[in-house]
This record gives C-alpha cells, structure tokens and sequence, in this order.
C-alpha cells in the first residue's frame, strides 16, 4: 500500500527589538494514517496587530484554535469547508472580545495565514501581510497577497482577524510534488529579506530548524524593528496510490458467492432474496445474535475487476453510517467483523417512488408534496456533510410503510473531503442515470447542490404529468456543447390544471444552466408549497415563443396562411 502523508516542519520565532513576542505559528501532522489522508497536515502563522494591546493572545489563540478545531470537524468536509468554517468562529471570538471592550480601541487583532497540505494538493488561507511561500527547486513564488493600505504615508493593514464581524480570507489551492518546501514568514522577516535571498536561504540542505534560524537572524542584522518568525515544511512523501494499489485495497475482501434462502454467512442468515442482478444482489438476512433483520448487499463478481464499480460499492458503506438522518438509509458495521465484501443497510418494507408514480398516474399536488419535503429534508442533510447524491431518481427513493422517504444509493456520492484525495480511477464519466442527469455533469462540469436540485424537479415534474420536461433525445447524451441544447417543455401542456405559479417553480428549478436555479433547497421548497407573485409574474411577462413555442408556431402558420389567402383575393 501506498505510504501516508509525510512532511517535516522547522520554525523560529524571536521578539527582536521589542519586549513582546507577538508573532505566533503552530503545526501539526496527524500520527493516525487515516487522518493523515482524511485531513492532511497543517501549518499556521499569525503577526498580532502591534498597535493592540493584547494580540499577542489572539495570534496564539488562532494557531492553537484553528489547528485544534480543523481537525474536529467531519471527515466529509472538504479543506475549504473546514477551514472556512473554523476561521469564521475564530473571528467571532475575537471580534466579540474585542466589541466587549465598550468603544475601547481594538486590543486582539493579528493576521492569519495557513498552509493544509492534503493528499497532493496545498490550501492556502490567508488574511493580513503575512506570507506564505512555494518554492519548487530554484523557483520561489509568493502564493499570498498583501492586505495593506497606505495613509499620510504610513501603511495599515486592510485585513485581519477580529477587526470586523466578517473576516474575508483569500484561498487558493497548488499542486506539491516530492522536495516541494512551503514556507510562511511573518513581515519582520520577508520586509527585510529579500525574496532571492530567502529562496537561497530555504535551498540550503540544512536541517530546517537550522534555516529558520538564519532567517531570522539575517532579518535582525538587516534592521528588522518587529519581531520575526518563519516556519518551514518540507514535502518529503505524498500518498499518491498506483493503480494496481488501488485494486489491493479495494480487494481486501473477496467477493461473496451468490446466496440463497437458509444460506449463512458472518452471522447472518438469508431469509430471501430481494434481488439478484449483473451488478449486486440484496438479500434479506436475520442477526444470529440480536435476531434484527437487515437487507445485505454484495457485489457481483462480474465487477470484481472494475475498481471504479468497487470504489463505489465501498463508498455506499461508508456514506450510510456518517448520515445520521430519517430520510437517508443507514448502514451498518458488523459488530463481529466481515470476511466477505458486503455491506448490512436498513431493512425498508415498502415501495419505491417509481411503483408510487406507477400506482398515483395523477396524484394532488398536496401527494407529491408530501413526498418531496421529506426528500428535501434528506438531501439537506448531504448538503451539510458537504456531500453531493449525484445519482437521484425515483428507483433511488423508498418510501416505507409509514409513508417516511428514504433516499438510497451512495455509489456516487460525491464526499468532497474524500474526493480531495488523489486516486488513479478516472471518474469523469458522467454522474447521474440518464433522463435525471443535471446538465453541468454533460458540459464536463463539477456538480453541487443545484445537481441534486436540477434531478429533484425533474422526478417532481415527473410525479405530476408523468413525462419527462426535456426532450428525450437532447437529455439522454452523455455530452453536450452548450445548455441551450435542453429544450424544455413547460408542465401546463401536460397537466393543464397546474397553476401557473407551480409552473414558474419549476421551471426555475429546471433552468440547464446551475447558476440560473434556486440558490437553496429551502426556496424550492417554499416556492412549490406557496405562490410567489414574483416568479409567477416574471413567466407571465415572457413571450409566447419561449412560454408556449407549439402554440406561437401554430398561431405564426395561421396567420401566414391568413396572410396568403388576403394576397390571393387581392390579385384576384
């Protein structure tokens, strides 16, 4: 198996000239392997704020807080996410202390500026005039820009944490390649040294310490009159998996026979079998133990070769025991181990969304609604793990006998914190079943939220008029060139009775374009249960062409003919 993540770290931090050290920096690489790949190392420095009072305790606060809280957050959270979200309740915190001080001037501020280094990939974030370096062989490049502004002559800083109820944070994100060293300087040190000096500086084959040092003290010798720091990583390994490791890994477990009826295995007794296909069986298996009753799901073995297959078999297992919610199927662990290559999921007596369309041919929008809310409220709960379903359509949501939904099918959920994590599988197919496929996924685009939302209208828009909104063709490629491709056939002409605003809901939410959709679940929602004049009176403004094309065509023929009758009698 590939090794983990390795990096070292060295840094120096002096006070200088002054009495106070107001500089701080922190790193941390995790000891655990899976946090390693999960979470990546991480490097942060902070410069408080000379003219406060107390920043000395806010820059140590931010490295010691943002390190320690990065890597509290869920596994599924991509670095942006994580970090993003920690930065802002570091900046709450300091802003409050500082607001408490009733009109006092600021005495917490300090920069921030923050080097994650996950799997391949550098994330920087940055708010201030500290800076963060890459240096590849003899080319050193500032990654970071600095926040000052300039007044009678004299430069402030534009940005910093704990000045405002809103911190905005630069990010960006380089690829690292072996002997890559990262390194973040506070302005005591990079004011004073020249970037050609401290890329020599940082080349050098000396322990880091030992150049961090140097930096440090060469600074001082040049006049620096604030304190200095630097702090240095150097890239020594990077978990990049091999094809044939990637096959290892995920053969770890062979791949169970096909059972049946009165069969055993791990525990588990078959009771049916609810499925058996090319790609999976289910079955319905009893605890030997606990007497509890799951549905077991195995691969087939005409996939025991296909890793992406195999990735996301896995992947559905691990998605449905980090979804804690009463519309998502849970999975679980065998609480005495697998030998096989399985996976035990929620046993759901009832039927799927397509048997429910089925049996409801035109069912009250109250009915649909009902069903909706509830897939709305599941997919909210993808939303927070930042999670993206990916592949939602009716045979993909169950609904029981209580009539709770219950979404399934993990097999391409996209996890950003996973997905962050090189791997050798190609995995830019398209996502999704063709017909419920959201259009970015044909332009070769990533998918989001809005994906989800774009495949949710169109089973909404299937429940009442039990057809499709697009055209068959143009929806069932695997690419296309621009959205002006999808052509989209409003509900009214198939459904007459649907009032005009439920048709303005819709419509929005199955706009080809991401950008042009509802911004969040919540306002899909809300638009489909209660009228919203605006939107409504936005589709009643449109022109016949784009609001009714059959009809303005029939209308335009008629009059051409019209037309022509009116110059024949004329000549006559």
């Amino acid at each position: 198996m590939s090794e983990p993540l390795k990096v070292r770290f060295g840094g120096h931090s002096s006070a200088g000239i002054k009495a106070i050290n107001q500089d701080a920096f922190a790193a941390h690489l995790p000891e655990a392997a899976g946090e390693r790949d999960l979470k990546g190392a991480t490097a942060v420095i902070c410069d408080g704020v000379s003219a406060a009072a107390e920043s000395e305790v806010a820059s140590q606060m931010a490295v010691t807080g943002f390190i320690t809280d990065y890597y509290a957050t869920p596994p599924t959270w991509s670095v942006r996410k994580a970090a993003g979200t920690v930065l802002n309740g570091l900046n709450h915190w300091v802003y409050r202390q500082n607001a408490a001080r009733q009109g006092s001037r600021d005495s917490m501020l300090t920069t921030f500026s923050a080097a994650v280094i996950k799997s391949n990939t550098l994330h920087v974030f940055h708010a201030g005039d500290t800076r963060i370096w890459h240096q590849r062989g003899a080319t050193l490049d500032c990654l970071t820009r600095d926040h000052v502004m300039t007044e009678g002559g004299r430069d402030f800083l534009a940005r910093a944490l704990g000045a405002d109820s809103h911190l905005e944070v630069d990010y960006l994100s380089r690829e690292l390649a072996v002997g890559d060293r990262v390194l973040l300087s506070t302005d005591g040190v990079h004011g004073f040294v020249p970037p050609a000096r401290l890329r020599e500086l940082l080349g050098a084959a000396d322990d880091l310490e030992t150049i961090a040092r140097r930096m440090t003290d060469e600074a001082l010798a040049q006049g620096a009159d604030d304190n200095v720091s630097v702090l240095i990583v150097a890239v020594d390994h990077l978990p990049l998996e091999t094809l044939e490791e990637t096959y290892r890994r995920l053969m770890q477990r062979p791949i169970p026979p096909v059972l049946a009826p009165g069969n055993r295995i791990d525990g588990f007794e078959v009771l049916e079998v609810i499925f058996s296909g090319t790609r999976s069986h289910m079955y319905r298996v009893k605890d030997s133990d606990s007497g509890a009753h799951y549905v077991l799901k195995a691969p087939s073995q005409t996939f025991a070769e296909d890793a992406i297959y195999l990735d996301g078999f896995i992947r559905e297992e691990w998605v449905g025991q980090r979804i804690d919610h009463p519309n998502v199927m849970k999975t679980y662990e065998n609480p005495r181990g697998k030998q096989f290559m399985y996976y035990l999921g929620e046993h759901i007596v009832g039927m799927n969304l397509r048997e429910w369309m089925q049996d409801n041919p035109s069912p009250p929008l109250d009915a649909v609604r009902a069903v909706i809310r509830q897939v709305i409220a599941g997919l909210r709960a993808f939303q927070r793990a930042d999670m993206v379903h990916q592949d939602l359509k009716p045979e993909n949501i169950m609904i029981d006998r209580d009539g709770r939904v219950k979404i399934l099918d993990f097999g391409t959920v996209l996890i950003a914190g996973t997905d962050e994590i090189a791997s050798p599988l190609d995995k830019s197919v398209p996502q999704g079943s063709v017909n419920y496929v959201a259009p970015e996924y044909l332009m070769g685009e990533p998918g989001s939220f809005r994906s989800d939302l774009f495949s949710l209208a169109v089973i909404t828009y299937e429940m009442i008029t039990g057809a499709l909104p697009f055209d068959e063709p143009a929806i069932k490629r695997t690419r296309i060139g621009s959205y002006t491709e999808l052509r989209y056939i409003p509900a009214r002409h198939r459904r007459h009775d649907l009032p005009i605003w439920v048709e303005a809901c819709l419509k929005k939410a199955l706009q080809p374009n991401p950008a042009q959709r509802y911004e969040a679940f919540s306002e899909f929602e809300q638009d489909f249960t209660v009228p919203n004049p605006l939107l409504e009176a936005d589709l009643r403004r449109r022109p016949l062409l784009e609001k009714d094309p059959a009809r303005f065509w029939k209308a335009l023929a008629i009059a051409l003919l019209v037309l022509n009758i009116v110059q024949l009698a004329w000549h006559h």
